[in-house]
């Protein structure tokens, strides 16, 4: 019986001992009550149901994104649901002096929440490059803009008020795996990954936090607006995953970001797209760690079997429309 402990049990023993060891960084929590958040795209969709929870747990909320009409209906649809009179801030995040101007006015930052993003899709030889233009403008470039904006004044507030703080990035599942007709897209949310990684570097040292959150499909406007331009392949490879509200999302985001998670999956097929693309990311969890160490084997099988599929998927389309 010893003998087989030590065959079996005793390596996986000493794996999670040595994880509980090099896990960085440290599990911290980020508080919300009486601190103020400030949420991209939190007029509509995930950034209002964002917003609303934030609220609700005590929070100073401040939604920014284009349109004052939306960002007004937003403001009502807040306090009629908590309460909570949230500020809004217009502007669009592709102007940086306009970003720069909007979080000047709204204040002190202790959690941002970049949520904001546009999805156009299309196979890359049919659309044209003032789109992908855009596309990255807006999902990639609109967050750096907000974290050159808003980090000066979060670094002092955090050091003034001995509390941790926190950036949240709103990538996709389209930034963990490229899919047909997301060329632009998943360009510009897989470029979020980096900067995420290697911003929790540079501030971690400021008690900054870093939460990078991958949603599936989610029930918002901009999926309704999308679903009427996104290619038939891209419908049928979308089929195999599952979808979700934007206040589950919402919730899921809102948890991973107050344990500081770094990333954060919103569903079975999230957490194991996470498994397999975990690379050097990252993890405060030492279990989390000791799961990843245990099942990235499996899950690029998984990944190569889910690619097999996709590309019947493709093959079969491919042919259907050439005969």
């Amino acid at each position: 019986m010893a003998s087989l402990f030590f065959l079996f049990v005793l390596p996986f023993v000493v794996v999670l001992v040595v994880l509980t060891v090099i896990v960085r960084p440290r599990p911290v929590r980020i508080p919300l009550k009486g601190r103020h958040v400030l949420i991209s795209g939190g007029s509509s969709g995930i950034g209002l149901a964002l917003a609303r929870r934030a609220a609700a747990e005590g929070a100073r909320v401040s939604i920014l994104a284009r349109d004052p009409d939306r960002l007004r209906d937003a403001c009502d649809a807040i306090r009629l649901a908590t309460g909570v009179d949230a500020a809004a801030l217009a502007a669009d995040v592709r102007d940086p002096e306009a970003v720069a101007c909007a979080l000047e006015a709204a204040g002190h930052i202790d959690v941002l929440v970049c949520n904001h993003g546009v999805f156009l899709p299309q196979e890359l030889d049919r659309q044209s490059l003032e789109e992908v233009r855009f596309t990255v403008e807006v999902n990639l470039m609109g967050t750096f803009h907000l974290i050159k904006a808003a980090l000066p004044a979060m670094k002092q507030r955090a050091r003034e008020s001995g509390l941790p703080a926190s950036i949240a990035i709103m990538s996709s599942q389209a930034g963990q795996v490229g899919i047909y007709g997301y060329t632009a897209y998943s360009a510009s949310k897989f470029g979020l990954r980096g900067l995420a990684e290697a911003l929790q570097h540079e501030v971690i040292a400021d008690s900054i936090h870093i939460t990078l959150i991958f949603p599936p499909d989610t029930e918002t406007p901009g999926l309704a607006e999308e679903r009427k331009r996104r290619p038939d392949v891209t419908n049928m490879i979308a089929a195999s995953s599952g979808g979700m509200n934007a206040d589950d999302v919402a919730q899921k985001a809102l948890h991973g970001l107050k344990s500081a998670q770094f990333v954060v999956p919103c569903n079975f097929e999230g957490t194991m797209l996470s498994i397999a693309t975990a690379g050097l990311s990252p993890q405060r969890s030492y279990l989390m760690a000791f799961v990843e160490v245990l099942g990235a084997g499996f899950m690029r099988f998984l990944g190569l079997c889910f690619q097999w599929n996709w590309f019947n998927i493709i093959d079969k389309w491919y042919t259907k429309k050439t005969t």
